[in-house]
């Protein structure tokens, strides 16, 4: 079924959003492969238990699921993930830099009070994608057209026209 001219998006919201897609799974990218890629160093630490590598890995996967999730559906559920798994991603890259937070249960104690070059890089992968999706997810929705109760997707009880009895 064909959508009605005046319910279709116009085209430079509809590149937005496409814009706001590429750019936060790109962001995304960056934070799987900078994880994947210091994993291994890190898991040396702790050989035995989660370890830091490991955590880093699970956050490398969930950033490049979230990152193709956002870019194939580009949903609400979509840019709500990528908002959680960039946002719970730097909370805990900036909570561990800033607070000595000493080992609990299975988690390694994982202060690391420096600044270089692949965390940084995280950071501001991790920060960029938060705001991306903040911003799809502030987008308004797709609008329907007045006159078109086929094209209104909400639940919202229908009032009557006005001077329409009941």
């Amino acid at each position: 079924m064909r959508t009605p001219e005046s319910a279709r998006q116009p085209r430079g919201r509809t590149a937005a959003k496409l814009v706001l897609r590429v750019l936060t799974a790109a962001a995304l990218a960056v934070d799987a492969v900078v994880h994947a890629r210091l994993a291994p160093g890190y898991q040396a630490a702790a050989a035995e238990g989660i370890g830091e590598g490991n955590l880093f890995l699970a956050e490398a996967a969930a950033a490049a699921l979230a990152g193709l999730y956002v870019l194939i559906r580009g949903s609400k559920p979509a840019w709500v993930v990528a908002l959680f798994t960039a946002g719970g991603g730097l909370a805990a890259l900036l909570l561990y830099r800033y607070v000595d937070i000493p080992a609990f249960g299975p988690f390694p104690a994982m202060y690391e009070p420096v600044w270089f070059f692949e965390k940084t890089l995280t950071a501001l992968a991790q920060a960029a994608a938060v705001l991306l999706a903040a911003t799809a997810l502030a987008l308004p929705r797709r609008q329907t057209s007045q006159g078109d109760p086929a094209a209104d997707t909400s639940n919202e009880p229908k009032s009557p026209p006005p001077g329409d009895p009941e």
